[in-house]
């Protein structure tokens, strides 16, 4: 029997691994696993992965081969790989590419490697009704309208089609990056940048469709951009909210010879349909009733687009994926920090959007000094007696909210405010009455989703300025707010088990800092609570990425 014992992976046989953490060869490992497997849990000394379909069929998109996560498998394991791991992963992975559909005269076909696969196919109850006549053994008609519906069904009952039938090209649209990004100068796409984009593209067939993972910071707009520049395309944008949209907007009239002419805004307060178009989520899923129709889902046939961007795509709601079903002609790209979603539909976003196409580890980055170093805490603080009575006689839900707003939290917070006073400082959070004490008991400005956006943008603007040197945020400061000089997150409070907050909160403060590059996250949890279980879920996805959390403890 094996037994290596500087090696720091265990293989199981129910497709889970165990990794060691304290060795030299932890990291290298770690970054291995990340393109092939799924962190599930990280406690101190081992970190626990799982190999999924889904994973795997992800890295394959995104050109990891089969050969490559059998050798890290083998070549790492401290002990013998069951023999069957290796056989699932092979024909797991192999799946990707069996089913491929095709252009064919006027329409479609799927065609499979082997006549046996496309049997089980045609004879698959939830796929029949949307594969058209046989043309042979292997090959049958598809109707246009079910090139989106057929591939989200397919990989749900475990069989990826590989889309190479390519895209309607949209109208032209003549613009370029200005002269100093292709110089390389100030604002030059980095090398990632440019792998990025050149991996979206790919073959032009088979690209053209799929996901950017980059960490909050790293230049995802500028990503979009440069599809938008190699395309020549009539783009539409959707973004989070309208601050997301108006920094979309900025930094195109910045960085590219489209003018104010050419660059449009669907919104709420303004319907413009231009070369280049933003508008939100929460425009697109507007309806008066749940009985009515979506009103302005019409935009996505309003022109001749030839590339629709997904910003933050992890958060694509249910009723834009029905959308995406139907635009499959359209070339897609959506761009996240991270592909989690709480809600299991990373398969809908793998089979609609498209696969991962370009992913690089936040460390990497770290380390190039593109984002800034930063260093997680997390505070474990204490109930008072009357809190802890108060939580031991409540329900489930509400024992998370009597953790997540314990008053003895204020402290704490005072005592960092103190610590960072010549820094820019976040106080992130979820219930609004502890924000609302929380900006009153220090003087801070306070964003919600209840301020006006002018009000925003004007509390954003003095946050960028200095002026405000301290902002107390919540939910709305997770995603697509840019303030690059922020440097100190405090966490009071958290959505249950959310990795992806967690990673977009401290995304909030990863853009580069002049001078010292150093970010600071804290996190403040009750002690033996709840919400303490909820943390170490919520720190998953940053742990996969490097980020080790330094616990300290408050009486």
């Amino acid at each position: 029997m094996r037994y290596v014992p500087e090696n720091p992976l265990i293989v199981q046989s129910d497709h889970t691994m165990l990794l060691e953490t304290m060795g030299p060869n932890f990291a290298p490992v770690r970054d291995k696993l990340t393109r092939f497997a799924e962190l599930v849990k990280s406690p101190e000394y081992v970190h626990t992965y799982r190999i999924t379909p889904l994973s795997l069929w992800n890295a394959a998109a995104s050109g990891v081969d089969i050969e490559s996560v059998l050798e890290t498998l083998h070549k790492w394991a401290k002990y013998d790989v069951p023999a069957h791991v290796p056989v699932w992963v092979r024909e797991t992975m192999g799946r990707y590419g069996r089913l491929q559909l095709l252009p064919h005269g006027h329409g479609l076909v799927l065609e499979a490697h082997h006549e046996l696969l496309m049997t089980e196919i045609r004879n698959t109850k939830a796929v029949r009704e949307l594969i058209g006549d046989p043309i042979d053994e292997r090959r049958s008609h598809i109707d246009m309208a079910n090139r989106g519906l057929l591939k989200q069904v397919l990989t749900s009952v475990g069989h990826p089609v590989q889309d190479r039938v390519g895209y309607v090209d949209g109208e032209a649209v003549d613009f370029k990056m200005r002269d100093e990004m292709l110089s390389g100068g100030t604002w030059g796409l980095r090398d990632y940048q440019v792998m990025a984009v050149d991996g979206f593209y790919g073959d032009g067939i088979e690209g053209g469709s799929g996901v950017v993972v980059l960490p909050c910071g790293a230049g995802k707009t500028m990503v979009g951009i440069g599809a938008m520049a190699k395309l020549g395309m009539r783009t539409l944008i959707l973004c989070t909210n309208i601050t997301a949209l108006r920094q979309w907007r900025d930094e195109i009239l910045d960085k590219t010879t489209l003018t104010e002419d050419d660059v449009g805004e669907y919104s709420g307060a303004t319907k413009q349909i231009r070369a280049v178009t933003l508008t939100t989520y929460q425009i697109l899923t507007y309806r008066k009733s749940k009985t009515d129709d979506f009103k302005h889902f019409g935009l996505f046939d309003d022109a001749r687009w030839g590339l629709i961007i997904y910003d933050e795509v992890h958060l694509l709601p249910a009723p834009v994926f029905r959308s995406v079903a139907l635009l499959q002609a359209r070339r897609r790209l959506g761009l996240t920090a991270t592909l989690v979603r709480e809600d299991g539909k990373q398969t809908d976003v793998f089979s609609l959007i498209g696969p991962k196409r370009f992913d690089m580890p936040w460390k990497d980055l770290e380390n190039q000094g593109w984002i800034a170093a930063a260093t997680c805490t997390e505070i474990r603080i204490g109930f008072t007696d009357e809190d802890r009575l108060r939580y031991a006689t409540s329900d489930d839900r509400e024992k998370f909210r009597v953790a997540a707003t314990n008053a003895r939290k204020g402290a704490e917070v005072e005592k960092l405010l103190a610590k960072h006073e010549k820094d820019r400082v976040l106080i992130l959070g979820m219930y609004l009455d502890q924000l609302e004490w929380l900006a009153r008991r220090w003087k801070l400005p306070l964003v919600t989703g209840r301020t006006p956006q002018r009000r925003r943008d004007e509390l954003f603007q003095a946050f960028r300025e200095g002026s405000e040197p301290a902002m107390v945020v919540s939910k709305v400061g997770n995603f697509s707010v840019d303030l690059p000089d922020a440097s100190v997150a405090i966490q009071v409070s958290g959505t249950w088990g959310s990795r992806q907050e967690e990673a977009q909160r401290l995304g909030r403060i990863l853009r580069p800092k002049k001078g010292e590059n150093i970010a600071h996250f804290y996190t403040l949890v009750t002690r033996d609570s709840t919400e303490q279980v909820y943390a170490e879920k919520r720190q998953l996805f940053l742990t996969e990425q490097g980020y080790a959390y330094v616990i300290e403890t408050r009486p």
